[in-house]
């Protein structure tokens, strides 16, 4: 059995407030605005942070972005060996995707597994005319040549500690909390996803 412990709080919501304001403000400079944009949320914790995003943007410069949402299930590397039952999620396309500038958004950024997976679902529904990434939390640790464009806190983490972003649409506050992983040394390892 693997229990969590909380280590410490590395954003409180108001942390979390500042650090999408300097995404949004980040991607509306080097994009020069918000023509052409799509912010493509990877479900779960990408999809509500895509939606702020896409207001904090439509407030500081006008329109908003199109947002769409990308479910990145039956993409995953360990679909078939680590998940006991895949549950697939809708994707939805703010119409089609090929030419326009893509950026996907996710909560945590780790091994880059789950960005690459996103990607090779992205390319199924057509061929963006370039894609970056924007993460709330960079952990490190990555097993891909993977990097994001844009970062709201960036932590070194170890394997027994793991990243957890809580966002009042899906828990009812936001946070994210440093945990550690605490197994008991008599049940079998602990399967299934890890946070990317």
């Amino acid at each position: 059995m693997v229990r969590l412990e909380d280590r410490r709080e590395l954003l409180d919501a108001a942390g979390i407030a500042r650090v999408l304001r300097r995404i949004a403000s980040a991607i509306l400079e080097r994009n020069g605005g918000p023509d052409g944009l799509v912010l493509m949320g990877i479900r779960t914790g990408g999809v509500p942070l895509s939606q702020r995003l896409a207001r904090l943007i439509a407030e500081a410069e006008g329109p908003a972005p199109a947002l769409g949402k990308i479910d990145i299930t039956l993409y995953r590397d360990d679909v078939f060996s680590g998940l006991p039952r895949p549950k697939v999620g809708p994707t939805e396309l703010p119409g089609p995707i090929a030419g326009r500038k893509i950026v996907l958004v996710d909560d945590v950024l780790y091994t880059g597994r789950t960005v690459r997976a996103a990607l090779d679902a992205l390319m199924d529904f057509g061929r963006p005319r370039a894609v970056e990434l924007a993460v709330l939390v960079d952990r490190g640790g990555r097993e891909l040549p993977i990097q994001p464009d844009y970062t709201g806190l960036q932590v070194q983490t170890g394997r027994d500690e793991t990243v957890k972003v809580e966002l009042v649409e899906t828990h009812g506050q936001d946070r994210v909390v440093l945990r550690r992983r605490l197994e008991d040394a008599s049940a079998p390892p602990a399967g299934g996803r890890e946070d990317r």
